[in-house]
């Protein structure tokens, strides 16, 4: 073996670099509308999912406090 792990480590690392850029010269980016439209959806989607999980959350919440109530008596 004229090469050390060591060497083949290097060789493998470089490798992954270079296919890496190679790559990322490939990708198609988006201008700066698109990159705000699509930030703007994102945003518009959290919001509405948190509101729905926080209603859902609530409802349950207030549905374990009913049923407990009953259960124990109280």
């Amino acid at each position: 073996m004229a090469e050390t792990n060591n060497t083949i480590q290097k060789k493998g690392i470089g490798k992954f670099f270079r296919e890496a850029k190679s790559e990322l010269k490939k990708v198609s980016w988006p201008n700066k509308e698109q990159l705000i439209h699509n930030t703007l959806v994102i945003l518009v989607f959290i919001i509405i999912t948190t509101i729905i999980l926080s209603v859902l959350d609530l409802g349950f919440g207030k549905v374990f406090q009913w049923l407990t109530s009953i259960s124990f008596g109280g």
